[in-house]
């Protein structure tokens, strides 16, 4: 049985664990905050019964923490009584989710790697709700944020930015994940080179190489009186929100942080 869980988690865009969904979902878990953002967009808040630590939306402000996304409890899982918990799945909280459900707990597993991921996921949500309409009112407006992002930038010479998740050890994010894609549409040109991987490691020697025009603190801040990466002399800017590390229906607000940025 944990083998076969383990092999579901690993493996394909969206995984079911555990017995079926209900019909009807009344008490939702979701265990990252883009999940939560995706309830909240799709007006079902009223139907969480609990988030991770890390949630930072008022909305969120007075629900029970069951942990955090590598780490949830399941205990405390168990003690909000969802009818259905809702995962991104990783190496690092695959225990917990299967232990879930184990349990009896129904497990929805979205990947949100990629813009593509993240549409599908609004989409599978609002199906789970039974809000369907909402849930295709939802992606299209994502889809018309990015065109017009696009539409904005044409004609202007891209600028060449590395987008920083991590400086101990230097953790960029690659141009095929949904912070690449928004970096391009936000007309910028990735340094980072052509990665498969939505975010990876990079050596100082590398990032220094790459010749960035601006190094953008995805975040993250840069130690006080140094450069963020040693021997490397660009313009650095941050984000204004946190938008950008919470993959979901906040996309055209980290489109307009990646623009902000880019201009500065």
């Amino acid at each position: 049985m944990i083998i076969g869980l383990a092999l579901l988690l690993a493996a394909g865009p969206r995984q079911h664990l555990g017995p079926p969904a209900p019909a009807e979902v009344r008490r939702l878990v979701t265990l990252a905050p883009s999940l939560s953002e995706i309830v909240l967009a799709l007006g079902a808040q009223d139907r969480l019964a609990g988030v991770t630590r890390f949630d930072d939306d008022a909305r969120t402000e007075k629900l029970p923490r069951i942990g955090g996304y590598n780490d949830p409890q399941p205990e405390a899982v168990l003690a909000v009584k969802p009818d259905l918990v809702l995962a991104e799945p990783s190496p690092e909280n695959r225990g917990p989710v299967e232990t879930l459900a184990r349990l009896g707990i129904p497990v929805e597993a979205f990947p949100l790697a990629t813009v593509a991921n993240i549409e599908d996921a609004v989409s599978a949500i609002a199906g789970l709700l039974g809000l369907p309409e909402r849930g295709r009112a939802l992606r299209e407006s994502l889809e018309r944020a990015r065109e017009q992002a696009r539409a904005s930038a044409k004609g202007r010479s891209p600028t060449r930015a590395l987008l920083v998740f991590g400086l101990d050890p230097l953790v960029v994010a690659g141009p095929r994940g949904f912070a690449g894609e928004l970096l391009e549409d936000a007309g910028g040109e990735n340094a980072a080179g052509d990665s498969a991987l939505p975010f990876f490691r990079l050596s100082t020697e590398a990032a220094v190489r790459s010749a960035p025009q601006v190094i953008v603190l995805c975040g993250v801040e840069a130690p006080a009186g140094r450069r963020p990466i040693p021997g490397l002399d660009a313009r650095v800017a941050s984000l204004r929100s946190t938008a950008l590390l919470h993959p979901g229906p906040r996309l055209p607000e980290a489109l307009a942080d990646l623009r902000a940025a880019l201009a500065r």
